[in-house]
């Protein structure tokens, strides 16, 4: 089978010589051979795998994402942020440190709002002040 997993910036998996894809949906883990029969599922944050024919695991922490089988030969997984690896410790470490980067890049952002918030309504109140020939 031939295994492809995209994020809107780029394909991060294509390979060929898939033999077996586990991931989890709605409805919890299932798996997919060769052979499949065509299906589209949405699935859940989860560490996704896949095994090639010479038996070696590969991981994909998805962020969620779309699972679709075509023609029982390929499977397309499409999401929004993944991170692949054949080490799921490696794959963790790697997963905490950005979470722990988008937590504080949102954390700037959240400030940064607060700011401008602050200077828009400073800026409102003198104008109020000075229309109303205030102080």
């Amino acid at each position: 089978m031939k295994l492809t997993i995209t994020t809107p910036a780029e394909i991060l998996v294509e390979t060929e010589g898939v033999v077996s894809v586990r991931a989890a949906d709605a409805s919890g883990w299932f798996g997919i051979r060769d052979g499949h029969a065509d299906f589209l599922t949405v699935l859940d944050p989860s560490v996704m795998s896949w095994k090639n024919g010479d038996g070696t695991q590969h991981f994909a922490a998805l962020q969620g994402g779309v699972l679709s089988v075509r023609g029982g030969a390929h499977v397309a997984v499409a999401t929004r942020e993944a991170f692949v690896g054949d080490d799921l410790d490696r794959l963790a470490a790697d997963l905490a440190a950005a979470t722990a980067s988008a937590r504080d890049r949102h954390a700037q952002e959240r400030t940064g709002t607060v700011h401008l918030q602050a200077a828009a309504i400073r800026h409102l109140q003198r104008y109020l002040e000075t229309a109303s020939g205030g102080p």
